[in-house]
């Protein structure tokens, strides 16, 4: 399971080498179809990559912080650095193939 992430540990977990954060609400039918994706990423990549989900109704400042104008919207984030951002309900290679070229690096 995805980590539950607020403005509390938001930044604690930046502190893993490799975080994919998943920026999502409880009313977007995009994001409810992709919370299992990330729910089973966050068991696949167990131990090398962090996985957070941030609910932006209850957390509009970190939103507003990384620019969240879609969602789901994910961020991965490098050395605590955003690298990557992947807008929209897209498959799970797609997800992967971004996560496994920042672990080869």
């Amino acid at each position: 399971m995805a980590t539950e992430l607020t403005a509390k540990n938001f930044d604690e977990t930046l502190k893993n080498p490799l975080v994919l954060v998943d920026f999502w609400a409880g009313w977007c039918m995009p994001c409810k179809m992709l919370g299992p994706t990330i729910d089973q990423l966050s068991e696949e990549y167990k131990g090398k990559v962090f996985v957070g989900k941030v609910e932006i109704d209850n957390n509009q400042e970190l939103a507003e912080k990384y620019g969240i104008m879609s969602i789901p919207n994910l961020i991965i984030f490098k050395d605590g650095k955003p690298v990557e951002n992947i807008v929209g309900a897209v498959p799970k290679g797609t997800i992967k193939a971004a996560l496994d070229k920042y672990l080869k690096k």
